[in-house]
Order: C-alpha cells, then sequence, then structure tokens
C-alpha cells in the first residue's frame, strides 16, 4: 500500500503542469533587474539569474517541471539580489563619476588660468599653441563626459573625466617645463 502511494506521488510530481507563473514572476525580474542596470553594475549576480532561467525553460522543455520551478525561483530570487545589488553600485558609480567630472572640471579651469600669462610671456609660442590645443581637446572631453552623465552612464563618465584630467595635468607640466626662466631683476 504504502509503495503504491510513493509511486503515485512520483507520478503526479512527474506529470504536473509547468510552473508558468512563477516562471513569468523570473522573467519580469530578471527584466526589471536589466532597466536597472544589473547587466552592468551586477554583472554576475545577474548572469546567473540569466543562467536559471534559461536552465528553467530547457527544463520545462524536458517536461521535468520540478527541476524547473527550482530553477525559475532561482533565477527570480538572483534577479531581484542583482537588481540592489545594481542600484547600490550605480549610486556608488555616480558619486564617484560626480567627484571625477568635479575634478577634470577644477582641473579644466587651473589649466586655462594657467594659460593666460604663457600667452603674453615672451617666448616660443608653439609650447603655448600645443598647450591651447590639449586644453580644447580636455574641454571636449569634459563635455562629453557631462553628456554621458546626463544619460546615465557613470562608468565610462569616470573613465573619460579620470582620463582628461591625466591629459590636462601632462599638458600644464609640459607648458610649465617649457616657460622661459624668470628675468632676474637687477639692483
Amino acid at each position: 500500500m504504502l509503495s503504491v502511494a510513493v509511486l503515485t506521488a512520483a507520478i503526479s510530481a512527474a506529470c504536473g503542469d509547468p510552473p508558468d507563473k512563477e516562471m513569468r514572476q523570473a522573467q519580469s525580474a530578471s527584466g526589471a533587474a536589466r532597466a536597472g542596470g544589473a547587466d552592468l553594475y551586477a554583472k554576475d549576480e545577474f548572469a546567473a539569474a540569466q543562467d536559471a532561467l534559461k536552465r528553467a525553460t530547457d527544463a520545462v522543455t524536458q517536461r521535468d517541471y520540478r527541476q524547473a520551478l527550482n530553477n525559475a525561483l532561482d533565477a527570480r530570487e538572483r534577479a531581484q539580489t542583482s537588481a540592489k545589488e545594481a542600484a547600490e553600485r550605480k549610486a556608488a558609480a555616480r558619486a564617484n563619476a560626480e567627484r571625477a567630472l568635479g575634478e577634470a572640471t577644477t582641473t579644466l579651469n587651473d589649466a586655462r588660468t594657467r594659460l593666460k600669462p604663457a600667452e603674453t610671456a615672451r617666448g616660443s609660442m608653439r609650447p603655448v599653441a600645443v598647450a591651447r590645443r590639449a586644453f580644447a581637446d580636455g574641454d571636449t572631453a569634459v563635455q562629453k563626459a557631462r553628456t554621458a552623465f546626463t544619460r546615465g552612464e557613470y562608468l565610462a563618465v569616470t573613465e573619460a573625466a579620470h582620463a582628461a584630467t591625466a591629459r590636462l595635468l601632462a599638458a600644464m607640466r609640459d607648458l610649465e617645463a617649457s616657460a622661459p626662466p624668470a628675468a632676474r631683476r637687477r639692483h
């Protein structure tokens, strides 16, 4: 009698219905996570969610609904976790991008200030022209970074702003190195 009950339970579990509701929930959670930037800011957990969702779909195809249910639940949980991680990391990336953009803007303003005396000083104009071109490129890079910031591309902003700052600082060093020595006053 007991073995008949066990066999009946096993057959009914194998012949159950696909976990459609759980699959939809997992797909919805995955879509929400992607919309929240999980594919950028929580790559590993989001990839694990996608993989679990694929395994769930494969299990449905093989009519292994118990495994499909387990994978769908795992996919939903991982997608939700990736969405939370993405929100936290995106906020941190935004703060980093703001700092980097601020630093690049300050460096650009400092470069412009240092260019003015070099333009009026006597000496070779070639280093001044090179610096002017580098500062104009820096200005363009900062403007592009600001545009990327408004689009929410915080990782790209940080990278671009740091690169612009480094180029501007190098151009300022080159400009200062090429400046003629200060004239000595005679008494």
